[in-house]
C-alpha cells in the first residue's frame, strides 16, 4: 500500500512556485550574459518542475523538466544533475498514465546512476524495480523480469539480503511470475520475501500481512488450499488488529478470501468469516 503524504497549502505551493519561477528568470539573464552559468539554469529548471509537481500542476512540471534536458543537452553538464532530471521526467510520466513515454527516460537515468557509482547504485536499482513494474504492466514479462532481477543484485550487494527493499524486489518478483502464469515460482519469491519481512519488520507490521496474502494466492493456484486458507487467515489476523488504520486492506483481502473460500464450497467458513468481518468493522 502507498501512504499519502500531507499536501502543502495552495499558498505553500504558490510561494514555492513564484519563488522557482524567479530563480528560472535570474539564471535566464546570467546564461545570457555567461553561457559557463547553465548548470545553474537547468538546476533552477529542475527546481521549478519540482515545485509545479508537488502543486499537480503536471503539465508546467513536464515543460520544465523537458527544458531543463535541452539547455543541459547545449554543454557538459554534471551527470548527477541529468539523472536527476531524467529521473523526475520518468516517474511523472509513467505515475500520470504515460508508461510507455516513461520508457527511455528510465533508461536513460538508470544508465546515469550506474556510471556515477556509490550510492547512485541503489537509485538506479529502484529505478529499475520501477521500470520493470511498467514493463509488466505493458505485458513484456521478460524484460521486467531482466530488470527486477538487476535491481534485486544490486540491493543486495549494497544492503544485505536483510533489506525491506529486497523483500519488496523478491515480492514484486513473485507477482510477476504469478501473472506470467509461473506459480511455483511465484510461491518461491513470496516465501523469500515474507521471510525477510518477518525478520526486518516483526510479524505484525501491515507489510507482513500483504506478504501473507500474496503467498495465500499463490497456493490456492497450486491448490495448495489448506496452506492458502492458513496463510489468508493469519495476513487478517495481523490487520483484524490493526483497526481502524488497516481497514481497507482488511477489508480487501478479506474479500479475496471469502471468494477462494466459495470457489471451495466452503460456503459455511465463508459466511462465518464475513459476519466476524462485517462486526469487525462496524465497531470502527
Amino acid at each position: 500500500m502507498s501512504e499519502t503524504l500531507n499536501q502543502p497549502s495552495a499558498s505553500s505551493s504558490d510561494s514555492a512556485i513564484s519563488a522557482a519561477r524567479a530563480a528560472v528568470e535570474s539564471e535566464r539573464a546570467a546564461v545570457k550574459e555567461y553561457p559557463g552559468k547553465a548548470p545553474g539554469l537547468v538546476r533552477a529548471l529542475q527546481a521549478l518542475g519540482d515545485a509545479q509537481r508537488e502543486a499537480g500542476d503536471v503539465a508546467g512540471a513536464e515543460v520544465s523538466y523537458r527544458e531543463a534536458l535541452e539547455a543541459g543537452a547545449k554543454l557538459e553538464m554534471p551527470a548527477d544533475v541529468i539523472a536527476n532530471v531524467r529521473t523526475n521526467l520518468a516517474t511523472l510520466l509513467d505515475f500520470n498514465g504515460r508508461e510507455t513515454e516513461s520508457l527511455p527516460y528510465y533508461e536513460e537515468a538508470i544508465s546515469n546512476h550506474e556510471a556515477l557509482g556509490g550510492e547512485n547504485l541503489e537509485v538506479a536499482a529502484q529505478l529499475r524495480n520501477n521500470l520493470a513494474m511498467t514493463y509488466k504492466c505493458l505485458g513484456k514479462f521478460a524484460l521486467a523480469e531482466q530488470h527486477y532481477l538487476r535491481a534485486l543484485e544490486t540491493l543486495e550487494n549494497k544492503r544485505g539480503r536483510r533489506s525491506e527493499s529486497v523483500a519488496c524486489v523478491f515480492n514484486n518478483l513473485g507477482s510477476l511470475y504469478y501473472a506470467a502464469g509461473f506459480p511455483d515460482q511465484a510461491k518461491e519469491m513470496f516465501e523469500d520475501g515474507l521471510k525477510i519481512r518477518i525478520e526486518v519488520l516483526g510479524s505484525k507490521h501491515r507489510d507482513v500481512a500483504q506478504s501473507y496474502c500474496n503467498l495465500a494466492t499463490a497456493c490456492h493456484e497450486l491448490a495448495e488450499n489448506i496452506a492458502a486458507q492458513q496463510h489468508f487467515e493469519t495476513s487478517l489476523s495481523i490487520l483484524e488488529a490493526q483497526l481502524p488504520n488497516e481497514a481497507s486492506s482488511y477489508e480487501a483481502i478479506g474479500q479475496d478470501y471469502v471468494a477462494m473460500l466459495n470457489i471451495l464450497s466452503e460456503e459455511g467458513k465463508a459466511i462465518a468469516f464475513q459476519k466476524r468481518q462485517e462486526k469487525a468493522l462496524a465497531a470502527v
